[in-house]
């Protein structure tokens, strides 16, 4: 198992971000989505918000691969729309590169 931890940036309007919240409470993820993100190796996944801020963390098992799960996506009409939608809401990081939405963070501490 390998966990990966990503962040993002939210519209930073109280709205936006109540409807990205609704689209993932439990019943609102659309059909696909989670068989999409399960299908490609993806074990766990749980997402955080501080103000805008998004932190993400993705538990993957030995199939999974970042090039296999975007070429999994482009190929999957309906997870095209979803992230069409989620786009609205979403501000990608200062730092990120063109057309990046969540980014990689670097892990600088460890208790154990």
């Amino acid at each position: 198992m390998k966990r990966y931890f990503l962040a993002l940036d939210l519209v930073d309007d109280p709205e936006m971000i109540a409807e990205y919240e609704r689209w993932h409470q439990a019943g609102n993820l659309w059909p696909g989505i989670k068989e999409s993100i399960l299908g490609a190796g993806i074990t766990q996944m749980e997402i955080y918000r501080t103000g805008n801020r998004l932190v993400m963390t993705m538990d993957t098992d030995e199939s999974f691969s970042f090039e296999r799960k975007s070429a999994m996506d482009q190929a999957d009409p309906n997870v095209q729309q979803w992230e069409q939608l989620m786009w609205k809401f979403q501000s990608p990081l200062p730092w990120a590169k063109e057309g990046q939405k969540w980014v990689f963070m670097d892990k600088i501490f460890q208790l154990t």
